[in-house]
């Protein structure tokens, strides 16, 4: 086959922006043959930032031929050819644009994109991105965003994907050319998929690859139930319970020794290790602060380890999110099973619908009912993955946003598994990590799903007794929202357009035909019931419609927009409702009615099917029908909840975007105080738990904490034990706080003209001296966007650049990366960006914190608990709204040092932390680093010293 790799750079994005540059990879069977690279001459002008993206200037452009001839070049190449591109339509929009300026036809042949081969192929790709592509599969490009480099880089990327593809089994060719025929946007895709499905069967070499066969699937994964134990694991239990925690200990620091030539033991990490231990033998709760450096990950799983195998029992470990559960897969355990003395078994366990049913997916491939060309290539990965995963686990795999709308209709639930009577059950990914978690000894899951378990009376996660709460400090806000309730405009219709999405899709029509054709007695009549459902689920969804419209209103009319981003908030109240809330209460009533009637005719027909004797499609059929109808009865019974506004331990409030209007709808409910819930369902169910986080302290204390999580009953009566371990960093050496004592208040919501324009100022005289490498912090994407573009104008003419969260790019991940690879730069964050950001080294000299992080006091949430502080003589700015911010501020802090070679300043604006008696709190929260005010003007030229002073 022959191909014409293609790559433009261009002017701009825009349709009438100019090719500056072409670059085309010729291939032939499997190899380049030939190269064609020119500039193009062009009278539009090249932007700056396109300049120095690409190095392509304006004297190149003007010496370079015209387009007429470079046309007149490129037609001939392209004959007899599939045109492939990297994002090919980019490229293909103006290759036809140029073509027709110069008087030929436009390009007819087929059109391949990388990036839809790239997914398929290689469906764990993290990025997309050229240069990551090309990093990850180990393709030279020195230059990205220069054509002809970019053109055989990609190139070769299609020759790897194209190896790829002939590599992978006949039986997946198969499957992918079935599932992508007929899709008319996919025809070309299909056509190169077939070409070698073709070839395939044709050869006389079709021995069987690797892995399992199952159902006209191909597997990695085999038969979970025909794993079997560990060899040698009661000796080396038995060999532990004689050997003392000091003694275990001491083998496994002279393994480290042994492996890591640089080990050094650290006074912190050693305290940490002690205290746990300690706590799990004396059957005590354990808060414990370590911040960056301490080795905090290590220091609580090996006492956990120890006190897993010498006592044989499970340690679970709870981290905030699923990246850090991923974290500690990937490096934690694999260094714990290097430097352990003994063998001991580690598993994950997260949220059910983080694996894949393979019972939905099969039936998805079979009834191919697909919303988008996105779903299609979706489904395309999935089947290629099948073969390169063990755990099915959806972090593997890397989904675009419609990718993962197809993910959610084939994750495992609860309500539509058929257990053992599933024929995929020896082979379901759930149940393998289920069984798994059975036989670990240490345990790592998440947040969310650890309060799952509690609310679901520890049925999810094996018995456990002992809890290691990682990233502390977000436990009670997890609790709050989890043991909440909220239904968004898309959550409340996925049920029902699960059922009928419209006239003719939805997972009732084929039921319908399944059941009329069926033969069983009542399967006509169950047809003709089901049937009369589906004008009663289009009312139901013309109600909602309706009702969200209503409460959208409500919250333009009274909330009005917060943040400068378009979002509004509007806290409901009993005593103070908007003026057409009966209108609201009667809708939900018909809602509620509609949704009973629904759900109590689905039960009947559901129950009549699972009596009847009925082919495995039918009762998959079921399943899947009676997992709706809890989810229909779940959304009736939440939206119920939320109008009633009945109970004085929630807060209620919705919150939509200008921009989305009513379909942005999210209208929520979390209770006011989760500290006896937590009390009475988790700390005082476990023998001993350890929460441990950089940040708990406040004030030098624990008093916050101990009293969101509700354990100051159990603090007072000397059952928790708190711990405040020193930082490993030099601080004093390696941290500079500067305050600039003269800069205007901004106490209220807003900041004025002049506070603007003294920040925009200093920011700017602060990224010349520091040469970028600044991030900045903000409260509100408003004052990020005021300062984004003052701040741009300012420090373009000094070709520094400036990225803003929301402005270049929403994608924290992205911004970051870009960060890191673009010298000179300054980037600008709001809250996501207070933590979990790891830039070590000198990519980060300079971090600006703008304004204390107090949450807005009019948030629903945060008037809710002041009232309910105040209603217990308490001071709720004081107990909580400083507390909160305080530990945010540590959080945010905590961006600048991430190593004991890291070096510089953190720049804070808001001068309430110097002005305030408040303010003390957040300045004594610090790890001790030198403090400094001085002059905003005199700023600079102290950060200039700073930086330039050494450092040993």
């Amino acid at each position: 086959m022959k191909f014409a790799v293609i790559d433009v750079e261009t002017t701009g994005n825009r349709s009438d922006d100019a090719v500056i540059q072409i670059g085309i990879a010729l291939v032939d069977d499997g190899e380049i043959t030939g190269t064609y690279a020119s500039y193009v001459y062009t009278d539009k002008e090249i932007p700056e930032f396109i300049e120095q993206l690409t190095g392509i200037s304006r004297q190149m452009v003007d010496q370079a031929p015209r387009v007429e001839q470079v046309a007149a070049e490129i037609l001939p190449l392209l004959e007899d050819r599939m045109l492939v591109g990297h994002n090919v339509n980019f490229d293909l929009d103006f290759l036809q644009r140029m073509l027709i300026e110069a008087g030929y036809a436009p390009f007819v042949g087929r059109v391949l994109d990388t990036m839809d081969l790239l997914r398929i192929c290689y469906p764990q790709l993290g990025s997309l991105r050229l240069h990551m592509v090309c990093n990850e599969l180990g393709v030279p490009l020195d230059k990205p965003h220069r054509a002809d480099q970019d053109a055989v880089a990609t190139a070769k990327v299609w020759l790897l994907c194209l190896d790829r593809l002939n590599r992978l089994p006949l039986l997946t060719l198969q499957r992918l050319s079935s599932l992508l025929a007929g899709r008319s946007d996919l025809a070309d895709l299909h056509f190169l998929i077939d070409q070698y499905r073709f070839v395939r069967e044709m050869s006389q070499d079709l021995e069987m690859d690797e892995g399992t066969y199952f159902r006209q699937l191909h597997l990695k994964a085999g038969d979970w139930t025909e794993a079997g134990e560990g060899d040698g694991e009661e000796e080396a239990e038995q060999v532990l319970l004689d050997l003392s925690f000091e003694e275990f200990y001491e083998l496994v620091k002279q393994r480290l020794k042994r492996s890591f030539a640089l080990y050094e033991e650290r006074e912190e990490q050693e305290t940490m290790i002690r205290e746990v231990y300690d706590a799990f033998q004396d059957s005590k709760h354990l808060l414990i602060e370590a911040g960056t450096g301490t080795g905090k990950s290590l220091a609580y799983l090996l006492p956990a380890l120890y006190t897993s195998l010498s006592q044989e029992r499970r340690v679970v470990v709870s981290t905030h999110t699923i990246n850090l559960q991923e974290q500690l897969r990937q490096r934690d355990l694999p260094l714990l099973m290097e430097i352990s003395p003994y063998p001991f078994k580690a598993a994950l366990l997260k949220g059910r619908n983080h694996y894949l049913c393979l019972r939905k997916f099969e039936q998805r491939l079979t009834q191919r009912d697909y919303d988008s060309r996105d779903h299609y290539i979706a489904a395309a990965q999935i089947l290629v993955w099948l073969g390169e995963t063990e755990a099915g686990d959806d972090e593997e795999l890397h989904l675009n946003p419609r990718g993962k709308e197809f993910w959610r209709t084939v994750e495992s639930d609860t309500n539509s598994c058929l257990n053992r009577a599933c024929p995929w059950f020896r082979r379901c990914y759930y149940h393998r990590s289920r069984n798994e978690a059975a036989q670990a000894d240490i345990l790592i899951t998440n947040h969310s799903m650890l309060l799952t378990d509690v609310r679901a009376e520890n049925r999810i996660i094996p018995h456990y007794d002992l809890l290691v709460i990682d990233e502390a400090h977000h436990f009670e806000q997890t609790a709050s929202k989890h043991m909440g309730i909220e239904i968004s405009y898309y959550s409340f219709l996925n049920p029902l357009n699960w059922l009928v999405k419209d006239a003719r899709s939805g997972a009732i029509y084929p039921l319908i035909e399944q059941l009329a054709a069926s033969g069983h007695e009542q399967g006509q009549a169950w047809a003709e019931q089901l049937e009369t459902l589906i004008p009663v689920i289009h009312e139901v969804k013309q109600d909602w419609e309706h009702l969200s419209g209503i409460l959208y209103e409500a919250a333009e009319r009274t909330a009005g927009t917060s943040q400068g981003d378009n979002s509004m908030v509007l806290r409901l109240k009993k005593e103070q409702l908007p003026g057409n809330w009966d209108d609201c209460v009667n809708i939900e009533d018909n809602i509620y009615m509609k949704l009973t009637d629904i759900c109590r005719k689905l039960e009947k027909v559901a129950a009549g099917m699972k009596e009847a004797e009925s082919s495995y499609n039918l009762q998959s059929a079921v399943t899947d029908l009676s997992g709706n109808i809890v989810n229909l009865v779940k959304i009736r019974d939440h939206l119920r909840f939320l109008i009633q506004l009945d109970d004085p331990n929630y807060v209620y409030w919705i919150e939509a975007n200008a921009f989305y209007k009513h379909r942005s709808l999210s209208f929520m409910s979390v209770p006011i105080d989760v500290s006896e819930l937590l009390k009475d369902q988790l700390f005082d169910q476990k023998e001993s738990v350890v929460l441990t986080s950089a940040t708990l302290s406040v004030n030098q204390t624990f008093d916050y904490v101990v009293e969101q999580l509700g354990l100051k009953e159990a603090h007072d009566e000397g059952q928790v034990k708190t711990v405040q371990l020193p930082s490993p960093f030099r601080y004093d050496e390696q941290a500079l706080v500067l305050i600039p004592r003269d800069f205007p208040s901004i106490r209220g919501s807003h900041a004025d003209n002049r506070f603007l324009e003294m920040l925009v100022r200093s920011l700017a005289e602060i990224s010349l001296v520091s040469e970028g490498r600044m991030m900045v912090l903000f409260t509100s994407y408003k004052m990020l966007r005021q300062v984004h573009g003052e701040l741009k104008n300012r420090l373009t003419q000094h070709h520094m650049q400036v990225l803003g969260q929301g402005i270049e790019s929403t994608n924290r991940s992205k911004l970051i990366r870009m960060f890191q690879e673009t010298p000179k730069c300054v980037l600008l964050g709001t809250s996501s960006f207070w933590e979990g950001v790891d830039i070590p080294g000198d990519a980060l000299s300079v971090l600006a914190i703008v304004r204390l992080p107090f949450q807005p006091p009019n948030h629903p949430y945060v008037e809710a608990k002041s009232e309910y502080m105040k209603s217990r003589n308490m001071n709720p700015f004081m107990k909580y709204s400083v507390p909160q911010a305080v530990i945010q501020f540590k959080q945010g802090f905590g961006r600048l040092v991430r190593t004991v070679n890291d070096r510089g300043i953190v720049v804070v604006y808001d001068t309430r932390v110097i002005d305030t008696q408040y303010g003390k709190y957040f300045l004594r929260s610090l790890p001790k680093p030198r403090m400094e005010q001085s002059a905003a003007a005199d700023m600079a030229a102290r950060i200039r010293e700073w930086l330039q002073s050494s450092y040993t």
